[in-house]
């Protein structure tokens, strides 16, 4: 046995190479690439229901003209209003929960047209007709107040996306 000593060949203390702030560890790109697919996700998404706001409101906007240009052709002031009454009830069933929206009529329906579409033009103005032309035929209509509100409606409300 020789007198040397063990612990002669050692290596002295040294400190570890300080942690780097880039290149990432391979977890912190898999976090990243997830975070960004789901960004690009919802925004998508979004997009999407941007989209097809913007096409239901065109949609209703050109069917109110056919309602008024076959109005203009006809005069039916009743038809006027049951068609558009129709066209609303329908647009605000793609755009508000069809439960909230199917079984409202009357009163109920005229102030969810106006609380809605934040237009008072509803309940107390030319779109109060809406409530009662279905049931009394005749009716005179003055068409303009009335296509304007409707109009407004669609373009304020009905093409909202969400719900």
């Amino acid at each position: 046995m020789t007198d040397a000593d063990p612990l002669a060949g050692l290596r002295g203390l040294h400190a570890p190479t300080e942690i780097q702030f880039w290149p990432p560890a391979p977890g912190w790109w898999l976090v990243a690439g997830g975070v960004m697919l789901a960004l690009v996700v919802v925004w998508l998404g979004k997009w999407w229901r941007r989209r097809l706001s913007k096409d239901r409101k065109r949609a209703a906007l050109r069917e109110l003209a056919a309602i008024e240009a076959r109005f203009r052709a006809d005069g039916d002031a009743a038809a006027l209003a049951v068609n558009v009454s129709m066209l609303l009830k329908r647009s605000a069933m793609t755009r508000f929960a069809r439960q909230k929206v199917a079984s409202l009529s009357g009163e109920a329906w005229l102030e969810f047209l106006a609380t809605t579409g934040n237009n008072p033009a509803f309940t107390g103005g030319a779109g109060r007709i809406l409530a009662t032309a279905p049931y009394r035929p005749g009716v005179a209509v003055d068409p303009e107040p009335l296509l304007a509100a409707a109009r407004g409606w669609i373009q304020q409300a009905g093409g909202q996306a969400g719900g």
